[in-house]
């Protein structure tokens, strides 16, 4: 019997193989490998989709923040708050800028930047919030916005959810298309959205050494743009991403039948307002590290998503924070399991990962 794989992107690749091949065949013919037509397009089609009235491509996530809190003035003698649940690259990106990370405690039932707790990681040189849509969903934007300092949303995981129907909230959103997301480029690719039409043209220009005109150059920038055949593939799996992210959302409601009465297990949900698009299925469990490793001997594959918070990696020791600062980030970081999830999961897979699960904890 074959393993459950943690994601299947093979499946998903067979769903568009077709019409990326005959785009790649396109670009091929053309040689527009650099800002070509299925870039623009691409960046029309992304930013309808979102809400927006602008969309830059980028060269990935991580690029897709620093360029975001670099339009809107974020450097050194700035700092940007963040939650400490989340991905290096969410603080990296601040740390690239000259800012400083301030970091505060998530909610301990959805793992999401706690509102609550700004007030007082707030200060004089705040010059950004960046809430994390960790999983597949947003934190409450409103209570975030409410602080009056300018949001840029770290959205690289909640392609398609919205908060009350709206998609975006803060003054930019960035996002990436690494190819586990649920718009999955072939490689690394981002963007930067936004309603205003200046910081768009600062995040384009910032991305393209400093240029909007070839061979002058306004500004210093960085050689950060999206490829056009990684615009082919995420054209493709744009036109496909609302019945995949249902596919995810039916896949979340079974795990929450399958999974119900396990001994120790708690499970994720939608926090109020949220429509979910479960990037990841992220449940908690005790002796997390020997429930991964039964499973593994059982032939299900899974995730951690992260093990070890920003404020406790050796990256971040100047930040001078200790065990016990984020409380409830640690008490998760130890207990989170992210089980197999992806728009073609069967119920045959998903039955193999509750009786697994099941019989490792019962």
């Amino acid at each position: 019997m074959t393993d459950v794989p943690f994601a299947d992107l093979a499946a998903a690749h067979a769903d568009v193989a077709e019409e990326i091949r005959a785009g790649f065949d396109r670009v091929l013919a053309t040689t527009a490998f650099v800002q070509g037509a299925d870039v623009d397009a691409f960046e029309r089609e992304y930013a309808a989709f979102c809400g927006a009235a602008h969309c830059v491509g980028v060269a990935n996530g991580t690029d897709a923040l620093e360029l975001a809190l670099r339009a809107l003035g974020c450097g050194p003698d700035s700092e940007v708050v963040l939650p400490a649940n989340t991905f290096v690259a969410t603080a990296e990106a601040v740390v690239r800028t000259g800012a400083r990370p301030v970091l505060v405690d998530v909610d301990p039932d959805h793992l999401l930047l706690d509102p609550r707790r700004l007030g007082e990681a707030i200060g004089p040189r705040t010059a950004a919030i960046v809430p994390v849509h960790l999983y597949g969903q947003l934190p409450p934007m409103a209570a975030v916005a409410a602080h009056g300092i300018p949001v840029v949303e770290d959205a690289a995981q909640s392609q398609g959810a919205s908060q009350d129907g709206r998609r975006v909230f803060g003054r930019l959103a960035a996002t990436s298309f690494y190819p586990g997301k649920n718009l999955g480029a072939y490689g690394d690719a981002g963007a930067v959205v936004t309603d205003s039409p200046e910081l768009a043209r600062a995040v384009r220009l910032l991305g393209n050494h400093g240029s909007e005109v070839k061979y002058r150059h306004e500004t210093l920038g960085f050689n950060s743009r999206l490829d056009t055949l990684q615009a082919v593939v995420l054209r493709a799996k744009l036109r496909r991403l609302a019945d995949w992210n249902e596919r995810r959302r039916a896949a979340a409601a079974r795990y929450a039948s399958l999974l119900d009465g396990i001994p120790g297990v708690t499970l994720p949900a939608p926090a109020p307002g949220n429509a979910h698009v479960w990037h990841l299925y992220v449940i908690r469990v005790p002796r997390r590290d020997e429930v991964a490793q039964a499973l593994a001997q059982l032939g299900i594959r899974t995730g951690i998503h992260y093990p070890v918070p920003v404020h406790l990696q050796p990256a971040f020791g100047d930040l001078g924070h200790a065990p016990g600062d984020f409380p409830v980030t640690e008490a998760a970081a130890a207990e989170i399991l992210s089980l197999p999830m992806f728009p073609h999961i069967t119920e045959e897979q998903q039955d193999r990962v509750a009786a697994a699960l099941r019989k490792t904890l019962s």
